[in-house]
């Protein structure tokens, strides 16, 4: 059974919600220097969220961004738990009541069980205050982080 495992993890989205994910990150992308990223698995067992999102953001080295404006959000889905962890740049520029009420409109479309909706809003609004504080620069930016979601375990 163990050999099929990876076939679970990419049903925790549908190809259209997956599909809908990867065009908002892009979007979102789009006006700002800034970096987002989207990391789904099931299980967060025995770890607080924002704990596991931090320790994902740092193994997928995304601290290493110029401006350190890249965003994790971050999905356990059987385990109901999110968090969105914004490196120092943004952070210190939206701080905490912002992260809290994305995560909040987030958690309003999970509980209609809109995953996809729900993360690409969210996605987009991470964009939108990316935008403001980080703009694009078509003489500077460059994509430094990848765009698909990931599927962890």
């Amino acid at each position: 059974m163990k050999l099929f495992n990876w076939i679970k993890r990419k049903s925790l989205l549908n190809e259209e919600d997956t599909r809908m994910v990867v065009k908002a990150i892009r979007q979102a992308e789009k006006s700002t220097s800034g970096e987002v990223r989207v990391f789904i698995e099931s299980r967060c067992a025995w770890m607080d969220a924002m704990d596991r999102a931090a320790e994902i953001f740092f193994s997928l080295k995304m601290e290493q961004t110029e401006q350190r404006n890249a965003t994790l959000v971050y999905i356990a889905l059987k385990d109901r738990q999110l968090a969105v962890f914004g490196d120092k740049g943004i952070h210190e520029k939206v701080g905490t009541e912002y992260w809290n009420r994305i995560v909040a409109d987030m958690l309003k479309d999970f509980s209609s069980e809109h995953y996809g909706k729900g993360i690409a809003e969210c996605v987009i609004q991470i964009g939108n205050a990316l935008q403001t504080y980080f703009p694009y620069d078509k003489e500077t930016d460059k994509n430094e982080l990848p765009d698909e979601i990931v599927f962890g375990r």
